[in-house]
């Protein structure tokens, strides 16, 4: 692994004699001609992208398994469309509405007859839909329908599968494209900031560009040739992941060539040395994120899975960009890239260092306390998160309430609550009137469906069964375990909204006891080999987990009384964990890479000081650039993705200004050389400091 790192750091113009203008030249032109020549692949990722019934749930499911048996019962799969009417004249409504409708139902199908409520204050009529049609159109033209006809009083909605299908889609509908402007933007006016310089923030946007291309190409061939699982959810984060860390990247590799200038006359020497100074640190946090996200591999959920697979593909294509693109754009510029502040051979580094000397001085003073009363901050925040709700209604996945959900608010006021979105039961045709009369026995089921579908060769019959409780209730979810409980005997199988959402939950609980030790594993064991040590791991990977819990505590306090969420997604304890782990041991191996590198020359106090108070502004600004990307996610409709963003744009700012900033180098100055037990740092002088 070390001679690994070395041979990344080793900078190119000590390879193969070559000149490092040439280089520069030669990476520039061979980035051009990949983006060129792969760039129209990157706009096909769509194409692969798997928004299927199965897209997000778990693998083997038995929902998922009654989806893919349904798909052998008719070569026209039918997504039905549920209209309700309310208010007076609604009926007549229907009625009309109905010839209208005809037109967009398949060939041998028929629009219902309109469909009274009990309580005669509604009116339903149930429109099916040809499902390997664009359904989505179908459903935007039957709501202008509706719309345009509706008489004043009469309220109209349109729900059901297909509406719930129209409405999701259009959370994702130019997603990719609106966060990456989105992302572009902010992290352009953050490097403004950062840099004050009107051309230099343009080098490492470009890089991140070809970062952004190769990784769209490489997702693309992945998903299209090797059948890597790509959802709409995972594409738009990807491009978020890649800006961020690619931005990360950027900022320590400037920040050290910038010393590094001051230093040497020649900007290739700089460069060089900056290579090989900050490349290790690079490396092992690219290695550490991408293997963390891989880890998402033994979730059972698709979509989990799927954001963990695609996001490691971004990590290392960002790498490859920061770590050539970058270098060889700051080399050809020269020093007046960095233009009012350039910085001049013989010169004093200019940084904003007093201020992390006056920071690290105190933490210096009393460092026992110092993590003490910073763990003790952490743990109130963290306390906050025994009080989670778990678990999101359908109702409740979005930030403004769509079409479908008003359809199926009104639908369970007046229907059977599961009326708009009935279970499915899958079983063989001899012994489909045993499990009818088993299933109209189950306590919660409002009846069962006797028009029953074959398939083809008759061996299989699909049963409707129609549940008293809404789709996505607890009743609902104990229905269908009784449901199962009484026809698994016959072979049944039961699925649709309802048994999806519950083996969903289900699965993302055995994912959380699945994924979190081996990620923590994987973190430990790439600290260990990075650091030569075995306490500092330890206690770096032990200060990321108590963060990870203090900002899923402070962001449950966001989502209940700043946001408005009802609850916290099933995925988000997961996601946010592996997410975070990785992000946040992120500025610890930047911090700590440099601080064994001081301590070599300086002995440890000095070193831990020395490190601090140099990685100090970029750290700061690193994670405030990571943590501005994730929020944009904040402002999307679908909750769950608002969700993750402020999960991991607190998670990120606690692990930036206060686990990165006190408690690990408080924790460093109390244990003394014990911090780097059973080693210590290679050539560290004797030390008289006291531990």
């Amino acid at each position: 692994m070390r001679a690994l790192l070395q041979r990344v750091a080793l900078a190119p113009g000590e390879r193969r004699g070559w000149r490092s203008p040439l280089w520069g030249m030669l990476v520039l032109a061979a980035w051009l001609i990949l983006a060129v020549a792969l760039g129209p692949l990157a706009g096909k990722l769509g194409d692969v992208e798997e928004s299927g019934p199965n897209a997000f749930l778990p693998r083997g499911a038995e929902s998922a398994r009654v989806n893919t048996e349904l798909e052998k019962f008719r070569t026209d799969t039918l997504m039905p469309a549920v209209v309700v009417y309310t208010g007076e004249g609604a009926k007549a409504t229907a009625e009309r509405d109905r010839d209208a409708f005809a037109r967009y139902v398949p060939a041998g199908q028929k629009v219902s007859q309109p469909i009274p409520s009990e309580d005669g204050e509604a009116v339903m009529t149930v429109v099916p839909l040809d499902g390997e049609d664009d359904v989505t159109d179908k459903v935007d033209e039957l709501r202008t329908v509706a719309g345009a006809h509706a008489p004043p009083g009469v309220n109209i909605a349109v729900g059901g599968p297909a509406g719930s299908l129209t409405d999701s889609v259009a959370v994702f509908d130019g997603l990719d494209t609106t966060l990456l402007l989105a992302t572009a933007l902010v992290v352009a006016v953050l490097l403004l900031l950062t840099y004050r310089s009107p051309v230099l923030w343009l080098l490492p946007l470009l890089s991140v560009g070809f970062a952004a291309v190769l990784t769209q190409v490489a997702t693309y061939l992945l998903a299209k040739h090797a059948g890597l699982p790509v959802d709409p959810q995972s594409a738009g984060v990807l491009m978020v992941l890649v800006f961020g860390v690619g931005t990360d990247y950027a900022l320590l590799l400037i920040a050290r060539y910038r010393e590094e200038l001051h230093r040497h006359e020649d900007r290739h020497a700089a460069m060089r040395i900056a290579l090989r100074r900050s490349g290790p640190a690079i490396l092992a946090s690219a290695a550490t994120i991408a293997v963390g996200l891989c880890c998402l591999a033994f979730a059972d959920i698709n979509s989990s899975r799927s954001l963990g697979l695609v996001g490691a593909i971004g990590v290392v294509c960002a790498l490859l960009a920061m770590v050539t693109v970058l270098p060889a754009l700051l080399v050809l510029t020269g020093r007046w890239v960095f233009w009012p502040f350039v910085p001049r051979h013989g010169t004093p580094v200019r940084a904003p260092r007093a201020i992390w000397s006056r920071i690290g001085s105190a933490v210096a003073l009393r460092p026992r306390w110092s993590w003490l009363l910073s763990a003790a901050v952490t743990a109130a925040f963290a306390l906050s998160a025994a009080g989670i709700s778990m678990g999101l209604t359908q109702a409740e996945l979005f930030q403004d309430k769509p079409e479908s959900v008003v359809a199926q608010e009104r639908i369970s006021a007046h229907y059977p609550s599961g009326a708009s979105d009935p279970a499915d039961i899958v079983t063989r045709t001899d012994r489909a009137s045993e499990v009818t009369a088993a299933a109209a026995a189950v306590d919660g089921v409002a009846r069962v469906e006797t028009a029953a579908d074959r398939t083809p060769d008759g061996e299989l019959t699909a049963l409707t069964v129609v549940l008293r409780d809404a789709p996505d209730s607890q009743a609902a979810k104990n229905t269908v375990d009784a449901l199962r409980d009484a026809v698994h005997p016959m072979a049944a199988l039961v699925g649709g909204t309802t048994a999806e959402t519950l083996d969903t939950q289900r699965a993302a609980d055995r994912d959380l006891t699945t994924v979190v030790p081996i990620v923590l594993l994987v973190v430990l064991a790439v600290l260990i080999v990075l650091l030569r040590a075995l306490i500092a791991p330890l206690l770096l990977l032990a200060t990321v987990v108590l963060s990870f819990v203090a900002a899923l505590g402070a962001s449950n306090l966001l989502f209940e009384h700043v946001l408005g969420f009802a609850g916290v997604d099933w995925s988000i304890p997961l996601l946010g964990f592996v997410f975070l782990v990785a992000l946040g041991i992120d500025y610890n191996i930047f911090l700590m890479h440099r601080v064994k590198e001081e301590t070599r020359r300086l002995g440890h106090e000095s070193g831990v000081l020395e490190g601090l108070t140099t990685t100090g502004g970029v750290i700061t600004s690193a994670g405030v650039v990571l943590a501005a990307t994730f929020a944009i996610f904040a402002g999307l409709p679908l909750v769950t993705m608002a969700q993750m963003g402020v999960l991991v744009g607190v998670g990120v700012l606690l692990d930036t200004f206060l686990v990165r900033t006190i408690l690990v180098p408080a924790l460093a100055l109390d244990l003394g050389r014990w911090f780097w037990w059973p080693g210590r740092p290679a050539g560290s002088p004797p030390s008289h400091e006291a531990a």
